[in-house]
């Protein structure tokens, strides 16, 4: 049974149906076990070996090779055999005469077996095979469009050929496998148009098939990466489906899987639990280096400190045995969890020290960026490295290879940039994205700075790219961009309104027309959106502060989207959407009751363990200030606060530093109040909101002095020490009829950054100190660093407006 399995696929082809004569070559083949005795079988019957033979030989060739790990395959030993360049004789002369899937599965056979894209023999099957190609079976072209993927020809003309074909005939193929396939081959050749159909009928496929096969949904997802297309439907399917086989699968796959999704940003926590789950228990068996080094990589940014040392001290072990990719992938890995394993990284730097020669252009880049995050100190390395890289940036062609390049060396020690660099960066700048400008601009001006010479050295544009494209361009192109979004103001649909929306987010840009179309678009077409993206969609006009004429009708529309689909949410995005609604100053109850139950919580907690660090503390940090809003906008729900040690600590670390325009605004508030101990400075409120200054004014709006004189504490590191002002033990202290004061100076980062529009959260903290009891005056820095207040009196003149106007009236 052992020796059938092998001979299986050919045996299903030559044998299909009954053979009146005994084929003696066929049998000779059929009872070998390994790579030597198809070899004497072939070298004894050179002269009588058929286009079935040739085919069955190399076939089962390769099928041995696959049958085994990684590193117990044989192939330099196969393809270096001298019966082996018989059988490429023998296939090369008799391609005319194989059949469809003899041509395509031969092809495949050899091109795993490492014989070089350009041989003959190659070149040859390929022209063959597009000789044919309309003619090919669905399951034959999808394995021909495997092996074109393979040799880097996904744009040529062939695989448009071979995109033409899947859409003519895309309604006829019914095997999720190869339409998978398929869909991956032509990702890089596929319209709109074409992409949906894909979509479409892979949703129908992954219904019918057998839900163990699941690389048919990690193909799909690998489809969606490759074309830049996060759709939620056919996702949470494939993410079902892979859920589902997460106990069978080893840690290469989950940390492809694992990888897709970070690409794709779909951080789902279901699947991220169930895989660290899986990886742990994968702990013990993952002893060799290719296995170890995939459990690592997938396992170490989400697993705990426990787990994570385990890990590390494992590592520490194996580190001589790893090979160099493998201990770039560990040094990556360890550059992502910020470790501080000194041993550990000076191991795996000794091992990339000696494998120098072996990697490309990028991964040295690569190599370079983990080292210098993680303190790696070798100064001989990285002199090597320097050398290296500077030889490889001088003879590079690729713009996003030579803005990588010179990015990383601006890292080194001594990172000057000389002439010959320079001139490859002039030779590809006009190929160069916005991005990749941005990068080369960064690292010439950082050389620059840190050479003084280099002033002498450069042409003064360079010198001065990094102002033009930072500041200048990116400001231009923003305003451009949104000339041109309102041109093509009534393409904006449902499709892309979630989209759009985040990216008005991200800009930090009020563009009320585009708002006020993607709340249309959204309240028309609600019932076709995806509930998670309610939260894209209503991030800008909670953030950005904007109401459209639509308002309430957009915030009910998708309110009423996501609800009954809030338990399908990931734990931290239900948070990061009920932030936003609350900052808009809404509070669905069914949404707050939800998150503030102890289930919800325990589920959260457990899924914050398997996010990055940045996403794990932005969430808690939303969850607070939900916390906080809810507390003091919503006491009917009676939700506890919860969160008093949480900002005790946050507290503890300090939270901001002191500008001199805070220092400022301190010294003339002391003026106009009649001392410095009627202004208390870094002060923060029972419920732990930072305010800048607070005073006390009597019923008469006299300045009511502090006991203790008011300075602005600052730590060693320039950190404020925010100093708690406990309103609830105070209040007695207060005469009758006075009141309390908040003064908070806005700068740029509260405001819209087109417009003087106040942001939603800056509005949010106001409405929270008023219930408090503050009388809350807001200090813009435009109008601060204006030019109408532009002497002492004048500012004086202001802060008595901003503080007794409103009170006296």
């Amino acid at each position: 049974m052992f020796r059938l399995r092998f001979v299986n696929p050919c045996l299903r082809r030559l044998l299909h149906g009954a053979t009146v004569n005994r084929d003696q070559v066929l049998e000779q083949l059929q009872v070998c076990s390994v790579e030597d005795q198809v070899f004497d079988v072939v070298d004894k019957n050179k002269a009588k070996l058929a286009v079935n033979h040739v085919s069955c030989a190399v076939e089962m060739l390769w099928q041995f090779q696959k049958d085994r790990p990684d590193r117990l395959r044989t192939v330099a030993f196969t393809k270096n055999h001298p019966q082996f360049l018989t059988l490429r004789v023998l296939a090369e002369n008799k391609i005319a005469l194989m059949d469809d899937v003899i041509l395509v599965d031969m092809l495949y056979s050899f091109l795993r077996l490492n014989v070089d894209p350009h041989d003959s023999l190659v070149q040859q099957l390929i022209s063959e095979a597009w000789l044919r190609l309309d003619r090919l079976e669905m399951e034959c072209l999808s394995k021909f469009a495997i092996c074109l993927s393979d040799q880097f020809l996904q744009h040529s003309r062939l695989m448009g050929h071979i995109t033409s074909i899947v859409d003519q005939r895309l309604s006829s193929i019914d095997n999720a496998r190869v339409l998978t396939s398929l869909m991956v081959s032509v990702s890089s050749l596929v319209s709109p148009k074409l992409r949906d159909a894909l979509i479409s009928r892979v949703d129908h496929l992954l219904d019918t098939m057998d839900p163990l096969h699941y690389n048919n949904p990690r193909r799909v997802v690998q489809f969606l990466r490759a074309i830049k297309y996060n759709y939620r439907p056919i996702l949470d399917k494939c993410n079902q489906i892979l859920l589902y086989n997460i106990p069978r699968m080893d840690a290469g796959n989950i940390s492809i899987i694992m990888g897709l999704y970070e690409a794709l940003q779909f951080n789902n926590c279901e699947f991220r639990l169930a895989a660290k789950q899986r990886l742990t228990e994968l702990m013990d068996s993952c002893t060799r280096p290719l296995s170890f080094t995939k459990l690592f990589v997938a396992l170490a940014p989400m697993a705990s400190l426990e787990i994570r040392e385990r890990l590390e001290n494992t590592a520490l072990l194996l580190a001589d045995e790893l090979s160099a990719h493998q201990a770039l992938a560990v040094a990556e890995a360890l550059d992502e969890i910020r470790s501080r394993n000194l041993s550990l990284v000076n191991k795996i730097g000794s091992v990339i020290h000696r494998n120098l020669n072996i990697y490309k252009p990028m991964e040295l880049a690569r190599i370079t960026q983990s080292l210098f995050v993680l303190h790696y100190r070798n100064p001989e390395l990285f002199s090597q490295l320097r050398k290296i890289l500077v030889n490889f940036l001088q003879h590079s062609i690729f713009p996003y290879e030579v803005t990588m390049l010179t990015r990383v060396l601006s890292m080194l020690p001594c990172p000057q940039l000389d002439s010959a660099i320079i001139s490859r960066v002039e030779a590809v700048m006009t190929q160069c994205s916005f991005s990749d400008l941005s990068a080369i601009s960064f690292a010439i001006a950082k050389s620059a700075r840190n050479d003084q010479s280099y002033h002498h050295k450069t042409i003064s544009k360079y010198v001065e790219l990094k102002f033009i494209s930072v500041e200048w361009f990116e400001e231009m192109l923003l305003q451009e961009t949104m000339v041109t979004l309102q041109r093509m103001i009534d393409q904006i649909n449902w499709i892309n309104a979630p989209e759009l929306a985040f990216f008005l987010t991200r800009a930090n840009h009020l563009c009320p027309p585009l708002m006020d179309r993607i709340a249309s678009v959204t309240i028309e077409d609600i019932d076709k959106i995806h509930y998670s993206a309610t939260y894209a969609i209503l991030l800008p006009f909670s953030v950005l502060n904007y109401d459209p004429a639509q308002a309430d009708e957009l915030y009910d529309a998708c309110i009423q989207r996501f609800t009954p689909h809030i338990r399908s949410f990931d734990a931290h995005l239900l948070v990061l959407l009920a932030y936003s609604l609350a900052v808009a100053d809404r509070f669905p109850e069914e949404l707050i009751r939800e998150i503030f139950s102890i289930d919800f919580l325990g589920k959260l907690d457990a899924q914050l363990e398997t996010l990055p660090d940045s996403l794990n503390m932005r969430t808690r940090l939303r969850l607070m200030e939900l916390n906080r809003a809810v507390c003091l906008e919503c006491p009917e729900f009676q939700v506890p606060w919860f969160h008093e040690q949480y900002c005790q600590h946050l507290q503890s670390k300090g939270t901001g530093t002191v500008s001199p325009v805070q220092q400022q605004i301190h010294k003339i508030l002391g003026e106009v109040l009649g001392g410095i101990n009627c202004v208390r400075a870094a002060v923060v409120s029972p419920y732990f909101h930072t305010v800048d200054f607070e005073c006390i004014l009597d019923k008469h709006l006299q300045p009511w002095p502090y006991s203790k004189p008011s300075t602005l504490q600052v730590s060693d590191k320039g950190k404020v020490q925010w100093q708690r002002s406990n309103l609830e033990s105070t209040n007695d202290e207060l005469p009758p009829g006075a009141q309390r004061v908040a003064v908070d100076f806005l700068d740029s980062r509260f405001f819209c950054k087109n417009s003087h529009n106040m942001k939603g959260e800056a509005l949010m903290k106001k409405r929270h100190l008023e219930i408090l009891g503050y009388h809350v005056v807001q200090i813009p820095h435009f109008e601060w660093n204006s030019m109408e207040l532009s002497t002492q009196d004048a500012w004086k003149e202001y802060l008595k407006n901003k503080i007794f106007k409103d009170l006296s009236s």
